[in-house]
């Protein structure tokens, strides 16, 4: 009963405002806003997700420059997509772009892709909106965009991903967390171009506030996994079938992401392949302890997680998918949890209510 990415659910409801729409500009020169038109669009970051997201951008009409580490993704990419040209590694490339877009691992390394060495930020023009897709520490966050601005007059807007379902990114389902508060005028430019890769956009407020509210979001998650991962294990330690458990869970009070998707289509059984790193989870929650601490908020739970999920890091190999952490509850408790061969997908009917339930007005 895993949800298949095909089905049209997050269609349901009011998506035609500003938290929340599909319909791309027919043409890249129409902004939907009040913004100076966008017509070049740089894109670094081909991973899991930045591929499929940025494969969304020629076919709305935009010229696309794309860069990643692995040369050979952004050769791909402009062999394989209209209007894309691959940077080959220069930074004056991306000097015509409107907007620049990174989807990396982590801020640390969006700071040197942009203000290192090889740094693109001093090519960009001037009034260059960079759209900053990753899960970093939102203090961080506006640092970088102080000094964005202060060396070389370029805004920085936080724009991290969620998701209603895993791979939403490959249909341009995906949710945008974007900091920056929805009458500004550089949110005004960027939100054509977001329109074409998420489902849902939700303007937070200032510079920071998007990457707060995913360091949010990934503890929600993380806390639930690790709600999860404990009672699958001693569930089976006292007689119950885990898959009989999360379809229990799934039509109970206890549905969560993980019910829903991750753990059941990839972790009971045993794929391991949702495409989100273990690493990274425990990176974020690094995050969110840092968050809580900087706000004098006292709370065990967000050092809690990050102990138990980094110890289950160490159980598996260093780029393990974040379902494997199962492995290190099967280590805790001394139980090997039953595989189930093969999930059937949910109906989209099961998902309706979630999508219903968002208030989305503009």
């Amino acid at each position: 009963m895993a949800r298949s990415t095909t089905d049209d659910t997050t269609g349901q409801g009011n998506r035609n405002n500003d938290q929340g729409t599909k319909m791309p500009p027919s043409d890249p020169s129409q902004t939907n806003g009040n913004g100076p038109a966008v017509k070049t669009v740089g894109y670094i970051g081909l991973g899991n997700a930045g591929y499929s997201m940025a494969s969304n951008l020629p076919k709305a009409g935009y010229h696309l420059v794309v860069h990643d580490t692995d040369s050979t993704k952004a050769q791909r990419a402009a062999s394989e997509w209209k209007n894309t040209t691959a940077s080959q590694g220069k930074p004056e490339a991306f000097a015509d772009c409107d907007v620049l877009i990174t989807m990396l691992p982590q801020g640390k390394i969006v700071r040197e892709v942009l203000l290192g060495s090889n740094g693109i930020a001093p090519a960009l023009k001037k009034g260059t909106i960079i759209v900053e897709t990753s899960s970093s520490s939102p203090f961080d966050t506006i640092a970088l965009g102080k000094e964005l601005e202060e060396k070389h007059q370029l805004q920085l807007v936080d724009s991290p991903i969620t998701q209603t379902y895993m791979h939403a990114t490959d249909a341009g389902e995906s949710t945008l967390l974007v900091g920056c508060s929805p009458d500004a005028p550089a949110y005004a430019t960027v939100k054509p171009v977001l329109q074409c890769m998420a489902g849902y956009i939700f303007p937070m407020g200032k510079l920071g506030n998007g990457h707060a509210m995913k360091t949010l979001n990934n503890y929600i998650m993380a806390s639930s996994i690790c709600a999860l991962s404990d009672s699958l294990a001693v569930g089976q330690k006292y007689g119950l079938d885990p898959q009989t458990m999360i379809d229990a869970l799934n039509v109970g009070t206890g549905v969560c992401f993980p019910t829903l998707d991750t753990f059941r289509r990839d972790g009971i059984t045993g794929r391991y392949n949702s495409g989100f790193g273990l690493a990274l989870l425990v990176k974020d929650l690094g995050i969110t302890r840092e968050f809580m601490e900087h706000n004098g908020f006292q709370t065990e739970l967000p050092a809690l997680t990050e102990r138990y999920l980094g110890e289950a890091l160490k159980e598996v190999e260093g780029d393990a998918d974040h379902t494997k952490c199962l492995v290190g509850w099967e280590k805790r408790a001394g139980v090997k949890l039953r595989r189930t061969g093969k999930v059937e997908d949910i109906p989209t009917e099961d998902f309706e209510h979630r999508l219903k339930g968002l208030n989305r007005s503009a």
